[in-house]
């Protein structure tokens, strides 16, 4: 004789889809852009050298194992 308790079932909710406004989405994609063309900037374009925030190498060696992993050349 098996004692198995009854399985109790639960009805299931149906998803709602989330409603985002026209104006949020272009903001959220607007930010999203210049957030990701900075990050290229800050690791795939700036040289130290033709850095258009002078002319230190500070971000080139902060960013410099990311570019490498990223395959920037940079030496």
């Amino acid at each position: 004789m098996s004692t198995m308790s009854p399985q109790l079932t639960t009805p299931t909710a149906t998803p709602t889809p989330v409603v985002l406004p026209r104006t949020a989405a272009i903001l959220w994609l607007v930010g999203t852009a210049l957030v990701a063309l900075a990050a290229y900037y800050f690791i795939g374009v700036d040289q130290g050298a033709t850095s258009v925030f002078g002319h230190n190498m500070a971000i080139h060696e902060f960013v410099h194992d990311a570019r490498h992993l990223l395959g920037f050349p940079c030496h």
